[in-house]
């Protein structure tokens, strides 16, 4: 890795990619790197916020368009605070070797998103949600007072953006039929970063190298569990929401599928995840059946062919 990418973070042109050359085998690792402790002391959270409803209804496509824009909505405020108050603590000893503006900086992507999704205006259009405003009072308060712990909150969300982000990436342009060449979804898009894997490991390694106390060490770790936590409640308070809006017609009409049972049991999944298929056509069958003009017609057959059965016996 070139000792002067610091310098290059701020000083390469835009329209190029950076590159990282590996720096970390993962079985250099020890149990005392902060990477390590943060990897293995926020497990628990990990799985928890990956098994709340929202990211498991995500994850299968059954993500509502007005759900997935507040939910970028709260990315926005959430990423703004962030990066403010790694702004300000640019030069404290313990974040500046993690301040990678170009490569990482992520509210300029989410203000295309927004004006996708909101229009010109969109700063008049939307507003920070309770347990959004939580989570960014909390990120300014440890700007202020507690900058090293910056170092947890800038590790949650930006290495799950370069991982499991780039799932939802994926499914959120596939169920949401948003255009292929990218808008809507421009916050998981990382121009300046040619190779996630290799940065991912730089940064880990970036990480390792802060000069911290085991203390300190303990306490970034806690507050990334905190930042876990945060994340959930924003889980929870857009699942509320999603269950009070109306559900929404997809393919003429007829809803994907609906989450019961496992979508791999589905003879028919493996096609609709490569070629854009409306759904199972078991599920598409059901979806029909619960239509008032289906079931008219249903019970209007029904009694036909009873009236036919009728006759015949007589």
């Amino acid at each position: 890795m070139p000792s002067d990418v610091t310098e290059a973070s701020e000083g390469v042109d835009e329209a190029e990619n950076v590159r990282y050359e590996e720096t970390e085998e993962d079985d250099n690792v020890s149990p005392t790197d902060l990477s390590e402790m943060l990897k293995e002391g926020t497990k628990e959270s990990h799985d928890r916020a990956e098994n709340t409803q929202f990211v498991k209804d995500f994850l299968k496509g059954r993500i509502k368009k007005e759900l997935f824009k507040l939910a970028t909505v709260a990315l926005y405020y959430t990423y703004s605070a962030l990066e403010e108050e790694m702004d300000c603590n640019k030069d404290h000893p313990a974040f500046a070797p993690l301040y990678f503006p170009l490569e990482l900086h992520r509210k300029e992507a989410l203000a295309k998103d927004m004006e996708y999704f909101y229009g010109e205006n969109w700063k008049e259009k939307i507003q920070c949600s309770e347990a959004t405003r939580c989570y960014v009072d909390r990120i300014h308060y440890i700007g202020q007072y507690e900058p090293e712990l910056l170092v947890a909150h800038a590790y949650t969300r930006y290495m799950g953006d370069l991982s499991g982000g780039q799932i939802l990436k994926k499914v959120a342009q596939r169920a949401l039929k948003l255009p292929s060449t990218g808008e809507g979804i421009q916050f998981y898009v990382f121009d300046n970063i040619s190779n996630a894997q290799q940065f991912k490991q730089f940064y880990r390694a970036r990480i390792n190298a802060l000069d911290l106390d085991k203390k300190a060490k303990e306490r970034i770790v806690e507050e990334a569990n905190k930042a876990f936590e945060f994340n959930m409640q924003v889980f929870d308070e857009l699942d509320k929401i999603g269950a009070l809006l109306t559900e929404e017609a997809q393919d003429g009409g007829l809803p994907v599928h609906d989450g019961k049972g496992d979508l791999r049991k589905c003879p028919y999944y493996a096609t609709k995840l490569g070629k854009g298929d409306p759904g199972c056509p078991y599920h598409i069958g059901m979806a029909m059946l619960k239509q008032p003009t289906m079931q008219f017609v249903l019970a209007a057959c029904i009694a036909l062919a009873a009236g036919i059965a009728t006759w015949y016996v007589m």
